[in-house]
Parts: structure tokens; sequence; C-alpha cells
């Protein structure tokens, strides 16, 4: 099972329109998916149109109080999987942090998934922060895809992240963290939407992806 994190701090990035689209379709190439709403906001969850039962979400998961087997649940759609989020999960942000394995905890409570070949892929769909949650799923995931919006702030959001990620991988938590693409979002047809996926590739080069998706109001 490859575990993807759909991560960049900055919301309203794309992060989890890129989540649920990147999701169902490699559930229609036949990949077996299991998407991991790991927002507080639940958006993952709410554009799947489920509604989870009370206490449903990798909350009591990463408490130990049940397994990540217990919360997952289907989607209607064939090779699509979800463990869902809820507004609880805004807590282990702070009950976490007090733990000593909390940048592992997830990354352990994944690895149990492995050995079982439900999965061939695992996407984490990340909250737009820098806390617990977000750097959890940086240590549980194999590579990292960062959507990046085509505007000049968002510069420096990718400065930040890529920070963060030499972290992680530093602490000894995850040293084999590679960023898997970054994916241009939002882009219009103008001179600062271009200046900015230049600047981007003449940085990372080959890791840009190239595949660039415009800003649309129907999309939304």
């Amino acid at each position: 099972m490859k575990v993807v994190a759909i991560a960049n701090q900055k919301g309203g990035v794309g992060k989890t329109t890129t989540a649920l689209n990147l999701s169902a379709a490699l559930a229609l190439r036949g990949q077996r998916v299991l998407l991991v709403d790991l927002d507080p906001q639940a958006n993952c969850t709410s554009g799947l149109g489920i509604e989870p039962p009370d206490g449903c979400s990798m909350y009591p998961v990463l408490l130990g109080d049940t397994t990540v087997a217990q919360q997952i649940l289907p989607t209607g759609r064939e090779n699509l999987s979800l463990l869902p989020s809820e507004m609880d999960l805004a807590g282990v942000e702070i009950e976490l942090a007090r733990s000593d394995d909390h940048l592992t905890r997830l990354r352990n409570i994944l690895q149990a998934l492995k050995p079982n070949d439900l999965f061939e892929y695992c996407i984490l769909d990340t909250p737009p922060s820098l806390g617990v949650l977000m750097t959890s799923a940086l240590a549980a995931a194999d590579e990292i895809l960062i959507p990046l919006q085509c505007e000049y702030f968002a510069l420096e959001g990718l400065s930040k992240i890529v920070h963060v990620i030499e972290q992680i991988r530093a602490s000894g938590a995850n040293p084999g963290l590679q960023i898997g693409g970054i994916l241009m979002t939002m882009f219009m047809r103008n001179n600062l939407a271009q200046q900015v996926i230049n600047e981007v590739q003449s940085h990372f080069g080959d890791v840009i992806y190239k595949t660039v998706v415009p800003r649309t109001v129907r999309l939304s």
C-alpha cells in the first residue's frame, strides 16, 4: 500500500478537490483506494455525500480506543473506501501533542493495514495548518503531493512546507519522505500565473507535474 499525503499548509489551494478526484480516478482504473479525511472540516467526507455515524473518524483510532479497520466505510463507488472525519478530530491536536509518539502514531496505524493487502493506495487529505495532524500525515506518507495555487504568495507557502519536510526527515520520523510532485492549480491565462509556474520549475524541475489545473467555476 502506497501512502500519499495531499498537503499544503495554505488553505484554498485545492487539496480536498485533488484528494477526491485522484482517489476516484485511481479507483476507476481498478486500484483499491482508501481515502483518509484528516481535516476536521470533513470536506472530503461531505464531498463523497457521506454522513458518518458519530465517533467515526481517525480520532478514536489515534487515541487507541478502536482499530482503523472498524472506522472504514464503503463509499458506494467500486474500489473506493473512506475513513471519514468529524469536528472532534480537531481535539486530537491537543491530546496527541502530549504524547511522545505523536509524530509516528499515524504511521504505525497505517503500517498495520499494509500486510493484509486490502488497499493499493492510501490518500491522506490534510488540514490547512502546520499542526499535529499535518505533521503526522507527513511522517506517515511514502510521498507528498503538493497542490500549489498559481499566485505569488503560494511560493512563500511552498518554501515553508519544504522546510517542514526536511524537518520530518531530520527527526528520523520519516527519513525516506519524498515530494512525489507539485500540482499547479487554479491556473488563469495571465503573466503572473505563468511566472509562478516558471519559478517553481526553475527550483524543482521535473517534480512539477505537466498537468496544470485551470480555475473553473463549474468545478466549484
